[in-house]
């Protein structure tokens, strides 16, 4: 393992398996390693050591070997060379759709979602699931824990590109969201949290269970609700023994809030703010603020450390430092100091943030950016010019702004990407 990098107790667990079991020379021998759960718990709970939602939760020995993990029954699990993840695609389509929940509703509302089951009750009541997979029949129906019955398919192998075979049976899997329509039984598997890609094990296992138990067609989907907006992707299986098959048929973004922020609403702000003088902490490096602020919404269902964000979401223990730290330079987030082991927290505006409505959100975030003259300066030029300042125009302004230790001059180049990040983010707000 590198030298200098932070361990996890996964990564140490992992680190005594792979040298107790052989692991890479039974990957080598045999082109797979079988372990069982039993196994696994010797050194940490199997529970904990073998649900990887995203590339970047694979434990370091997994990561350096190009290594994943599915399970193959109720309690074992394979280890070889699979292709087990697919990226969300980039999709140029940015709309937000408008839907509300029907008006004699009460026991739900869109500020009440905290958890990814609130925000599947909300989407179905809204019509956001039969809008989106135009199946006006669909009614909830199968969800929960239940086995994946008996099935083989084939999975590509990363290093030689080869379709390898793997036989399932009666594993555990389990189903966020099941909707049955005229036409079609929608499986769903809903996250309350952004990622880069996601485990297709999630989707493909349901997927084989129910094309084996109905004759309609089986559609699989995944949903993201994160900054009070839902993120859908419909999915198919070109080939359904083909576990890398998937293929994104559509994706849509719905909001139970008003969207309509317009330009002249940014300007309000920046002609508004008050700018702050530059806290004592790290410069944000975290090019995504739709991330920090989905790390605010963790933290809004109660205190994480860094391991609990990097193990359960999809953050390494680095990014977790990063966003976390971006979060703080907001004044959203602080680091108690009656915890010595990296805990995170909400701070009364991050709190107050997640209590608005979107529109209302996003411009208090604006605000906050703005507060610091840099991103002001930054708005302001492209503004003026029409288009975005060139790296060495931003290093020049943030060499004027006082930034805490920032001195060499790969630091200003590095953070400058984070400052243009975060003003295109502004910038893309007016739809």
């Amino acid at each position: 393992m590198a030298l200098g990098t932070e361990l996890t107790k996964n990564d140490v667990a992992w680190a005594k398996l792979f040298d107790h079991y052989r692991i890479l020379q039974q990957v080598k021998d045999r082109g797979l390693c079988e372990i069982t759960a039993t196994q696994i718990n010797e050194y940490r709970e199997a529970r904990l050591m073998t649900k990887f939602d995203h590339r970047i939760n694979l434990p370091r020995l997994f990561k350096e070997n190009e290594l994943a993990i599915l399970p193959i029954s109720r309690g074992s699990y394979a280890i070889s060379h699979f292709d087990a993840y697919m990226n969300f695609e980039v999709s140029s389509n940015s709309d937000i759709v408008s839907a509300s929940l029907p008006t004699h509703i009460s026991s739900i509302t869109v500020d009440d979602i905290t958890s990814e089951a609130l925000a599947l009750n909300c989407a179905y009541t809204a019509g956001i699931m039969a809008d989106f997979l135009e199946d006006e029949g669909l009614l909830p129906t199968v969800s929960g824990r239940m086995s994946s019955d008996i099935f083989s398919y084939r999975i590509r192998h990363t290093k030689s590109g080869q379709l390898v075979a793997l036989s399932v049976t009666n594993s555990q899997i389990e189903i966020d969201g099941g909707y049955e329509g005229f036409r079609q039984l929608a499986i769903v598997e809903a996250k309350s949290f952004l990622s880069e890609d996601f485990l297709v094990r999630q989707l493909y296992y349901p997927y084989r269970l129910w094309t084996g138990k109905v004759t309609k067609q089986v559609t699989p989907v995944f949903m993201v609700y994160s900054n009070r907006i839902y993120h859908l992707y419909e999915y198919s299986f070109a080939s359904p023994n083909d576990y890398n098959s998937l293929v994104l048929m559509r994706h849509k973004n719905y909001s139970l809030d008003p969207t309509n922020i317009t330009l002249d609403d940014i300007m309000r702000v920046s002609r508004a703010v008050t700018p702050v003088p530059e806290p004592e902490l790290p410069f944000p490096q975290a090019d995504s603020l739709e991330r920090v602020v989905n790390l605010c919404e963790l933290l809004g269902q109660g205190d994480l450390t860094k391991e609990e964000v990097s193990l359960n979401y999809a953050f390494d223990p680095r990014q977790a430092d990063y966003y976390a730290n971006a979060g703080r330079y907001l004044g959203l987030v602080t680091k108690p100091e009656r915890h010595n082991d990296g805990v995170y927290s909400l701070t009364s505006a991050g709190k107050q943030l997640l209590r608005l409505k979107y529109k209302e959100r996003q411009l208090l975030l604006v605000h906050y950016i703005l507060s610091h003259r840099v991103f002001n300066a930054v708005l302001n030029l492209h503004l003026s010019n029409g288009v975005m300042p060139q790296r060495d125009e931003v290093v020049a302004i943030m060499k004027t702004c006082h930034l805490y230790h920032m001195e060499a001059e790969s630091t200003f180049d590095r953070r400058a990407s984070t400052i243009v990040s975060w003003v295109n983010w502004i910038l893309a707000l007016p739809r």
